[in-house]
């Protein structure tokens, strides 16, 4: 059985944060575990709400879990402050993990701050050298590396400056593209890049694509997938939970964690 533990923020809401990375680490057959940054209420409307967690507790729930059940990969996704970040970064040496995922949380899908803004450096300077991948999107991009990307030349230099943080493996999102009718993720591992395309789906449901996303990759790399494939069932993964929408609440819909097991279950009958 195969370990994997978020730190992250709880989306009251159910469609992001720590409920979906749980939800699609369950549908993905690993062993999820959360630790809690800070609690959002939240719903498909907005953030209405943000009540960050001390950095004693972040620390507290990371070493309970650490010194038992152990983890073998790790992902991050809303870190909120500057002290805990540089307190998930200290748990992270000191229990020496090296299959870290980090989501640079920063803005939620309505418009509000996820990140304070003095907590930029602390991600860049104190957690971005510990990361095994990256899962930034434009914007994020954009913010972290001081670089504005419009086209494919400009999201490949942005993955280069990425890299010289100390990030291993780096995936920049391609759902702000402007192209209207194709999304493509680029992956930079260093010294090759590879490019993930998918047709585009026109919907206002995709609350939460940004951590499943990221999530798969934690899930994968936990159960030794090279890099390359954990993406390839990441961008599969998520292809599926946007296509097979499901609509609740009045704003911004979730993704349908289900939809890529389904899918799967339907080929599989098709193919006997």
């Amino acid at each position: 059985m195969k370990r994997a533990l978020t730190i992250a923020g709880s989306d009251s809401g159910g469609g992001a944060g720590i409920q979906a990375d749980l939800k699609t680490f369950q549908e993905l057959e690993v062993f999820g575990m959360s630790a809690l940054t800070a609690v959002t209420a939240q719903n498909t409307l907005g953030v209405h709400g943000v009540y960050p967690l001390t950095a004693e507790a972040v620390t507290k729930q990371i070493r309970v879990i650490g010194d038992d059940i152990g983890v073998d990969a790790v992902k991050t996704g809303m870190l909120f402050n500057a002290e805990i970040i540089e307190t998930v970064a200290a748990q992270l040496k000191y229990y020496k993990w090296k299959q870290v995922i980090v989501d640079p949380v920063m803005i939620a899908k309505g418009g509000a701050p996820l990140l304070q803004q003095e907590a930029v450096t602390a991600l860049k300077t104190a957690l971005l050298p510990l990361a095994a991948v990256i899962t930034p999107n434009i914007p994020e991009a954009e913010v972290l590396t001081g670089y504005t990307i419009r086209t494919v030349e400009d999201k490949r230099e942005a993955a280069r400056r990425l890299v010289e943080f100390g990030v291993k493996n780096v995936v920049i999102k391609g759902g702000h593209d402007e192209d209207p009718d194709v999304a493509s993720d680029l992956l930079f591992d260093g010294s090759d890049f590879y490019t993930f395309t998918k047709k585009r789906i026109q919907t206002k449901n995709t609350h939460g694509t940004g951590c499943t996303f990221s999530a798969v990759i934690t899930a994968k790399l936990a159960q030794g997938a090279t890099i390359v494939d954990a993406v390839v069932t990441a961008k599969d993964f998520i292809q599926a939970a946007i296509e097979a929408e499901i609509s609740i609440g009045h704003g911004h819909g979730p993704t349908n964690h289900w939809a890529y097991r389904k899918s799967k279950q339907r080929k599989e009958l098709a193919g006997r």
